[in-house]
């Protein structure tokens, strides 16, 4: 079965800017680089440096600190290089996590697809490094194969195998794409989409699903492209993500990281709580709070939507 983890934070192990670039800068000073380890029972909550990550930290301090726990944060860290040693060394304990990016980087060659065989292997991984998984939401923000809603219903496209409707056509993705298990390569060989010479064009777009594969796809430059699925454009743009029924495209849930030494109970059910309320939905208004016109912080777009949730007392 083909590979297929997400290139976004892959992509930050050669250049952490390319996250930026694509998510937008996080306000957040990235404390913790000192090294210094979390005291007594502290929760130290850190994140990755890009804003859905930042309002997913947020989100777990907010809660726990409602909770009674007492809770630090240390965000904008970088990439899974540089939090999985803090984790080990202490400066944080608990991390916001995609599941199947944080298995690739145990495992790169994973074979696991779906949430429930992605979760059941890293529990595993993560134990060696003695950090440990709790639920993982239904919240997922991954690569998909995108068109315009125009453009689906003109076709009648729910799902990526209907894409072997509209051959020839253009694909617009980051560089990689055209190399990746679940770009070009798994596009023919686990859909069966394209497998003659001219018809799929790539059209490469350096910005990961930014703004300008956007532009792309809507002015019709590119009739299918890779944005992912937690981009407030694909509601602002009435974008249309198509179904992946063969799992070509491996799961990346939200899931909770700590350090096995903090786990309690309480601390469990509260994190557990927020996991199974917090939807790939969510996520998109959270983001487009945050990053689009309203410029809201990410302390209240979390303070909003727990309070929305009933999570906060």
């Amino acid at each position: 079965m083909l590979i297929a983890h997400r290139s976004r934070v892959a992509a930050a192990a050669v250049a952490a800017g390319a996250i930026v670039a694509l998510a937008g800068c996080s306000n957040a000073d990235p404390t913790g680089s000192d090294g210094s380890s979390a005291s007594g029972d502290t929760i130290v909550v850190g994140s990755f440096a890009f804003p859905e990550s930042e309002i997913l930290g947020e989100i777990y301090a907010q809660a726990l600190e409602d909770a009674g726990l007492d809770v630090e944060r240390r965000f904008s860290i970088g990439p899974r290089q540089q939090t999985i040693p803090a984790l080990q060394d202490g400066s944080i304990n608990l991390m916001p996590e995609y599941n199947g990016n944080l298995l690739a980087y145990y495992n790169p060659e994973y074979t696991e697809r779906t949430t429930e065989e992605v979760d059941a292997a890293l529990a595993d991984a993560v134990a060696a490094d003695d950090l440990q998984v709790l639920d993982s939401a239904p919240a997922e923000d991954k690569d998909a194969y995108v068109v315009t809603q125009a453009f689906a219903a003109a076709n009648d496209l729910t799902e990526i195998g209907d894409l072997s409707k509209v051959v020839p056509f253009t694909l617009g993705a980051n560089p990689q794409f055209a190399e990746l298990g679940y770009g070009i390569p798994g596009l023919t060989g686990v859909y069966g989409v394209g497998p003659n010479p001219g018809d799929v064009t790539f059209l490469p777009i350096e910005d990961f699903g930014g703004p300008d594969t956007v532009a792309a796809l809507v002015d019709n430059t590119v009739q299918v492209a890779d944005i992912y699925t937690t981009s407030p454009a694909l509601t602002a743009e009435n974008l249309v993500v198509l179904d992946d029924p063969k799992n070509l495209i491996s799961s990346q849930n939200i899931i909770p990281l700590l350090a096995t030494s903090i786990y309690s109970e309480e601390l469990a059910d509260v994190l557990n709580a927020i996991s199974a309320e917090l939807t790939t939905d969510d996520l998109i208004a959270l983001r487009d709070r945050v990053e689009g016109d309203e410029k809201a912080s990410a302390a209240q777009a979390a303070t909003d939507w727990l309070t929305d949730n009933g999570l906060l007392g």
